[in-house]
């Protein structure tokens, strides 16, 4: 198992666990909880091939509800979850975490690690309870002839999605307080992420060379001199970069993270710039209304 820290932005970092294989003795079945997520997966995917009907219509609005999950909880579920089988193994094995060490210092890597593994597991608790039991709640639902109980099932969805968040959490807290995460700067994700900052498209970027070293520490440089400008917050990735990426490491899976991630956070800042603007025509509305209202008033003094 490898990890991947991929700053989408100069302040939000989506996490990626690359997790290795299990390999089933012979005779060995799958787990109940594996052969269950395969079922749902499978039966999700014949839903959407479906042309029209409740079945169609469910999966387009499931997956708008899913897009709207966190990446954050996205990304700490591609950990496994922290187990005592986990815990007890040994001996412990050190874990690679890889990042691109042109837009993100390494000497920070310990603390974005630390910050990722326990910010969100109260509220992972929390949720995940509530939904356990909100769940049985909805068996009325299951009356209706036809359709599936889909408030239960979704409520069942997001309490076993915050367990699995919740303990991906604790297992990274767990390699962190072990000393098993070991840092390394990756030449390959400078190259993506200079790539994605260089060329206007995925396209451009493929049939352009690959970027070298000095060409990355001026992409970097651009987004310091952004930074030292006074802008909070630069976006890094680039929702079509996130293929490159899971084709350069051979993981399929990490390109929908990526896009997901790069998508939510670019509403995200684009939302605050609204509001920043909103709130500077309001204050200079507002101040001129007081210069206004001022020089009225010195008006009328005068006058008298």
């Amino acid at each position: 198992m490898r990890i991947f820290l991929l700053p989408i932005s100069t302040r939000r970092t989506l996490i990626y666990c690359e997790r290795a294989k299990q390999q089933l003795a012979p005779g060995e079945k799958p787990s109940w909880l594996d052969r269950a997520t395969n079922k749902a997966s499978e039966t999700w995917v014949s839903f959407e091939k479906a042309e029209s009907g409740w079945k169609k219509q469910l999966t387009t609005y499931g997956n708008a509800a899913l897009r709207r999950i966190p990446y954050e909880e996205w990304g700490l579920k591609t950990l496994p979850p922290l187990s005592d089988t986990i815990r007890k193994k040994e001996p412990k094995k050190s874990v690679e975490v890889l990042f691109p060490g042109l837009f993100m210092k390494e000497e920070k890597v310990p603390d974005i690690l630390r910050q990722l593994a326990i910010e969100r597991q109260a509220m992972h608790k929390k949720r995940m309870i509530w939904s356990a039991i909100g769940a049985p709640l909805t068996l009325p639902f299951a009356a209706i002839p036809i359709i599936p109980n889909i408030p239960g099932f979704y409520l069942m969805f997001r309490a076993y999605s915050h367990f699995r968040a919740l303990y991906g959490a604790k297992h990274l807290e767990f390699l962190g307080d072990q000393k098993l995460l070991t840092p390394m700067p990756s030449n390959a994700l400078d190259e993506m992420y200079t790539a994605g900052l260089k060329y206007k498209t995925r396209q451009v970027a493929r049939e352009s060379p690959v970027p070298n070293r000095e060409e990355g520490k001026e992409v970097a440089q651009l987004v310091e001199d952004q930074i030292s400008s006074g802008k909070e917050d630069v976006m890094l990735l680039q929702r079509w970069n996130g293929k490159l990426l899971a084709e350069r490491f051979k993981l399929p899976d990490m390109e929908v993270e990526i896009e997901r991630a790069v998508e939510q956070v670019e509403k995200s800042l684009k939302a605050k710039e609204e509001l920043a603007e909103e709130k500077r025509e309001i204050e200079k509305a507002t101040g001129a209304g007081a210069v206004d209202a001022e020089s009225d008033s010195r008006s009328d003094a005068e006058k008298k």
